[in-house]
């Protein structure tokens, strides 16, 4: 178990963690990208630099001990449109692989009122937010397609930057209130570490260079529409921001990304600027070891491929745009598609959704070529369904 007093650490060490924080990133996703925790480590004063140490060590705690998913998919399948969100409180423990303290008390279960607490209640509310998208739009029951419940654990740790989905259940830090808020605060935030779990469950996306930045960009998706539904907005009214709030006053930043315009997100002393490309001229070609090849920063073409594309089809994003992309990320896309096959996948099932030649079709298209992506395959073209 850990104590939550924080380990003193240079800027030199922190970058030492930072990289050696890559070689297993693919077995949990966190929302703060390494490459922002790598430049506070660098460039952020003591206490700063300590709690970057402190949320890269524990991801890669946490990872160690990361159950597999696959086992669950055998569990016995609840009843279809059965909610079932349980909320705990782990009380700013931090905890490791041989003594955890997850998922911590029991304070709110399906049904129960609010509790005061915002982070309890904000949980509870983005999971239901996140679960109705996917039902009620999609047609899916629950994470898993078997009525999973969605656990979360709020309080993670002492001053903890980050929040994740360890296959099991969402676990939320408190933010520093230096460089950044509760992490409940951005109900995107929510549904982008969820759909890590529906993504596992379905493509399983190999969590590292193009997969992984597809693996990426589909959190983002799906993460920016459960924000765009609870508000009733629009592709056009929609920010495309993801993280929005997150950011305290201090920090010189709108967001974690930009969908509609990556690499804008934000540019801080500390933190560093926005790396992401928005068009495949720009890519970054990364070793494994950053960012499994740049997962956390290359998603920006991707999702600016999707954003492009709903804002062509106008209305409700997730009414066209997103079923075409939950299709495909549900029945075409496999371990190790990259963006190419991510883009004729799209085009293929607009197609067969919306008809060869329609306009969501084109709109898929557009999308695709204006993050510098040409679709390689006909119109007409037939894929499978697995």
């Amino acid at each position: 178990m850990y104590k939550n007093n924080l380990v003193k650490v240079s800027p030199s060490e922190g970058v030492r963690i930072a990289r050696r924080t890559q070689i297993n990133r693919a077995t949990v996703q966190g929302i703060i990208p390494p490459h922002m925790l790598k430049e506070l480590a660098q460039r952020g004063d003591q206490k700063q630099r300590e709690r970057a140490f402190q949320a890269l060590t524990l991801s890669e705690r946490i990872r160690e001990r990361r159950e597999v998913l696959g086992p669950l998919a055998t569990a016995v399948a609840t009843p279809a449109g059965e909610k079932r969100r349980t909320v705990y409180d782990v009380k700013n423990e931090c905890c490791d692989p041989h003594s955890p303290c997850l998922p911590g008390s029991l304070v709110r279960e399906e049904g129960d009122p609010s509790k005061g607490d915002p982070s309890v209640d904000e949980a509870y509310d983005g999971a239901g937010a996140t679960y109705d998208l996917y039902r009620e739009i999609f047609e899916r029951n629950s994470i898993d397609d078997r009525g999973m419940r969605i656990d979360s654990t709020v309080h993670f740790c002492q001053d903890y930057n980050n929040a994740f989905f360890n296959g099991t259940q969402m676990v939320y830090g408190d933010g520093d209130v230096d460089i950044f808020e509760p992490f409940t605060r951005a109900i995107d935030v929510i549904g982008h570490e969820l759909t890590h779990g529906v993504t596992q469950y379905e493509a399983n996306l190999l969590y590292a260079f193009q997969s992984g930045a597809l693996n990426e960009s589909m959190s983002d998706v799906f993460g920016s529409l459960v924000k765009q539904r609870k508000l009733n907005q629009t592709a056009d009214e929609a920010d495309w921001l993801i993280g929005e709030g997150l950011f305290t006053s201090k920090v010189n930043g709108k967001a974690l990304r930009s969908m509609k315009e990556p690499g804008t997100a934000y540019d801080d002393p500390k933190l560093g600027r926005d790396p992401q490309p928005a068009h495949m001229r720009d890519v970054k070609r990364l070793p494994f070891w950053e960012d499994n090849g740049g997962v956390h920063i290359n998603s920006g073409i991707p999702n600016r491929a999707f954003c492009i594309t709903a804002m062509e089809i106008g209305g409700f994003a997730w009414e066209r745009a997103g079923r075409i992309w939950y299709i495909a990320l549900r029945d075409r896309l496999r371990r190790f598609s990259n963006f190419q096959d991510a883009a004729n996948k799209t085009f293929l099932v607009a197609g067969e959704l919306f008809g060869a030649g329609s306009e969501e079709q084109k709109a898929v298209r557009k999308g695709w070529t204006d993050a510098g992506i040409n679709i390689t395959v006909r119109a007409m073209e037939a894929i499978p369904a697995r």
